[in-house]
């Protein structure tokens, strides 16, 4: 059985019953884990921006590859699956790059490395059909995920290039207001806020059940469109002990991405049955073939934008100036890379 947790801090990580290991092991486990049979506590979010990790929990790929079904458990967005990273409730998890940011930074850089990329594209700012420019928004109440996780720092940040101020307290010219992304699908229909900034497949939904309007596609802000969205973070305390671990999760990641790119079909599926078990709802097909058409699966960390990202956040007072020199640690990613004859990603 996989756990699974909507989780807002460590108090309430610490009173569930989630953290214990589950699962069978034996002699063939530990053989294809290189002789470590921990079981492996991985966190992501029911987003098809985390679909790397909703297709490979739900086709068996990390299973395949630790030897057994790694502990899972879920969150709504990147602050609450960082402090499960500082509870030690989690090894490893996908996150925005923000989240990651600031894990690295409150922990001195000894918390969490990135190992790898995930996504790229797949967030967007949704609104009321009679909003048509940022200045429409003065006033308006807007929701994102989380304070300071990757879709309000990036809302934050454009309503700031916009000339409009928020604050933290949720203040200011445009009233921000973070709270979950199936909170917003609700308030959004009813009325109570005016738009958000969030990551798919929330957006797509808004648009399609609610007849929101697609204000600014995030792809629109970045060269190329390209931005990370998801990184697969390790706490840097467990890839010291489990190197061997770390390696098979890497190698279930990659085997991922490359199924979903090859199998839009299938994995469309696999990761809308895996969100129904989760949610206990499953998408629309109309709104999961827009989710998937809207994110771009990869295991580039796209390294230039995370550092932009940074520097968002410090612009908007969500983040003081920081060094992120040892941020990456892609070499056992580029390893997995060139024995399956794929290129080098870089930290740069």
């Amino acid at each position: 059985m996989k756990p699974r947790l909507a989780a807002f801090g460590l108090a309430i990580l610490a009173g569930t019953g989630l953290l214990t290991a589950c699962g069978g092991g034996g002699d063939d486990a530990k053989a294809s884990s290189g002789g470590d049979d921990t079981v492996v506590r991985l966190g992501f979010f029911p987003n098809i921006t985390h679909a790397t990790a909703l297709v490979g929990v739900q086709k068996g790929i990390f299973t395949k590859h630790l030897g057994k079904a790694p502990k899972t458990l879920t969150f709504n967005a990147g602050p609450a699956a960082t402090e499960a990273v500082f509870s030690g409730a989690v090894d490893a998890t996908y996150v925005g790059p923000n989240p990651a940011i600031n894990a690295f930074v409150k922990s001195h850089g000894q918390a969490i490395k990135i190992i790898a990329g995930a996504a790229s594209g797949g967030a967007a700012l949704i609104v009321k059909p009679s909003i048509t420019s940022a200045a429409g928004l003065r006033g308006k109440k807007i929701a994102t995920p989380q304070l300071g996780n990757t879709q309000d720092v990036a809302l934050r940040y454009w309503l700031k290039q916009q000339g409009l101020k928020t604050d933290k307290a949720g203040g200011g010219d445009v009233h921000v207001v973070p709270q979950e992304n199936s909170q917003t699908l609700q308030a959004f229909a009813q009325g109570q806020i005016d738009g958000a900034w969030v990551p798919e497949p929330y957006a797509s939904r808004l648009v399609l059940e609610s007849k929101g309007r697609k204000l600014v596609d995030e792809a629109s802000l970045w060269p190329g469109g390209k931005f990370v969205i998801t990184n697969l973070i390790v706490r840097t305390e467990f890839l010291k002990k489990h190197p061997a671990l770390v390696r098979k999760l890497l190698e279930a990641q990659v085997e991922a991405t490359a199924y979903i790119n090859s199998d839009k079909a299938g994995a469309e599926q696999a990761a809308n049955t895996e969100l129904a078990s989760l949610t206990g709802k499953p998408l629309k097909q109309a709104a999961l073939d827009a989710t998937f058409k809207n994110v771009t699966f990869t295991n580039d960390p796209i390294a230039s934008s995370l550092k932009a990202s940074a520097q968002h956040a410090e612009a908007v007072g969500l983040l003081d100036h920081v060094d992120l020199n040892g941020i990456y640690d892609l070499g056992p990613l580029n390893e997995v890379l060139k024995a399956k004859g794929e290129p080098a990603v870089s930290d740069s």
